[in-house]
């Protein structure tokens, strides 16, 4: 219990937490925000999934669960089950339940008519939803179990099943995929958010592990999360910049980290990036440069359009023949157009608060600092050594004068026009000193007089 060991300790405690809190993943594990912000999190998500899951097999009783799939996610807040159909048990399924989020906008109504509007989408870098329905507090999603996984499982080569921490967290090899995997993934990605991008639907969470992989083909996942109102995988980043305002700019930047991920095996340490290391073809680079550099985040982000013009991409062949259909009726496109606003203007407050912040927390470790300790005890001493030569020069001169004025006897002490004459003062002063006094006690309100015959 000695002062000295307890503050080391506490030293060492908060450097150990600013680690975990810095870092993407583990800043975002239930068992950090549970440490750190009890009271938020103590709810057990897990039960209330299995009890809105329980009431959806009571109307829907052909489905049946499997196996829980234990944190293969990184939301608290969502859910995964393996499904099968009762009359099929080969074919697996997957089951994801998410709770709403803070930028759930639409009304009820329209939530679940959008909902369910989405398994009617065909798009051939859109992996299949199999069902999709949701209430006033959560929704519930099924597709097909794919084997194979993600394009973060094929990063990492990991297993889909496994816990998001153990899956990408340390991986034991880092290692890119090759530059034909990278243009020709990366292309298709980018077509597909341009199609969103002219329907009018917002997206906003683009990453790796929301990729799956069917054969040479990505397919994007987790179409309902902007419906939901979940925050993005990469919010953390893209508040801090407040170019990044739109969820065109949010797509095309999570974009920046995805291709990031695909080129060297891992994600960037930190954001903005101003070198990168060497990377299969230029192209890739100046790809990266445009979106992740502080000269990019400042002025703001390429369109998709763009993008797709780069050499990266501009020459990849796409075989796939699928004609994209999804029919978005007028009412609810002018509803996803209003909620889209409304994301967009809560991500631009965040970012104003944020931005404030920070200048708040520089002008206090600016003035915390020693170095400007330093400078503030050497002026405070160089003001008070002045004060002191000023003081004491203008009393010499008051001494000076008063002195002048005791010793000629021509003069009479000084009066204002407005001020009585002053009463005598023969016998008063017995030093120069009480005359001073004496004068400046006349005229308080004037104490610049003196007492010489210049007045």
């Amino acid at each position: 219990m000695e002062r000295e060991f307890i503050a080391e300790r506490q030293k060492g405690l908060q450097a150990y937490l600013d680690v975990i809190t810095t870092h993407h993943i583990l800043s975002n594990c239930e068992l950090v925000k549970k440490f750190l912000d009890p009271n938020s999190y103590s709810v057990n998500y897990t039960e209330i999934a299995l009890q809105h899951v329980s009431m959806f097999f009571r109307s829907e009783p052909k489905w049946e669960v499997a196996e829980p799939l234990k944190d293969i996610g990184w939301r608290i807040r969502k859910k995964y089950f393996l499904m099968k159909i009762k009359n099929q048990p080969k074919e697996r399924l997957v089951l994801s339940w998410a709770d709403l989020g803070p930028d759930k906008y639409l009304s009820d109504r329209d939530l679940q008519y959008a909902v369910k509007l989405l398994s009617s989408c065909s798009h051939p870098y859109i992996y299949k939803i199999t069902f999709a329905t949701a209430n006033e507090s959560s929704a519930l999603v099924i597709r097909p179990f794919s084997e194979k996984g993600t394009l973060k499982d094929l990063i990492y080569k990991a297993k889909p099943k496994d816990p998001f921490l153990k899956k990408y967290c340390n991986p034991k090899k880092i290692q890119g995929l090759e530059l034909q995997q990278i243009k020709t993934y990366g292309r298709q990605i980018l077509e597909v958010l341009k199609f969103l991008h002219e329907k009018g639907f917002p997206y906003g969470h683009l990453h790796s592990a929301n990729v799956m992989l069917d054969g040479d083909t990505c397919k994007l996942l987790d179409l309902e999360n902007s419906l939901l109102g979940l925050p993005s995988f990469y919010r953390s980043y893209f508040s801090q910049f407040r170019k990044i305002n739109t969820l065109e700019g949010v797509d095309v930047h999570c974009f920046g980290h995805l291709l990031y991920e695909m080129t060297y095996g891992r994600p960037p340490d930190t954001i903005p990036v101003e070198s990168f290391p060497p990377a299969p073809s230029v192209f890739v680079v100046s790809v990266l440069e445009s979106i992740l550099t502080s000269e990019a985040l400042k002025n703001g982000m390429p369109t998709v359009s763009r993008l797709l013009q780069m050499p990266l991409f501009s020459d990849v062949l796409l075989t796939n023949s699928e004609k994209p259909q999804f029919k978005i009726p007028t009412k609810l496109k002018e509803a996803l157009k209003i909620s889209k606003e409304c994301i967009e203007k809560r991500l631009t407050e965040e970012q104003k608060l944020i931005h404030q912040h920070r200048r708040l927390t520089r002008a206090q470790s600016h003035h915390g600092s020693e170095e400007e300790k330093k400078k503030r005890k050497i002026l405070a001493r160089k003001k008070s050594k002045r004060s002191a030569n000023e003081s004491g020069e203008e009393h010499s001169a008051k001494y000076s004068n008063s002195n002048n004025s005791a010793g000629s006897g021509a003069s009479s002490p000084l009066t204002s026009p407005s001020s009585p004459t002053p009463p005598s003062t023969a016998g008063m002063f017995k030093d120069h000193c009480s005359v001073y006094l004496y004068v400046v006690s006349l005229f308080p309100s004037a104490p610049q007089w003196c007492c010489c015959s210049q007045g």
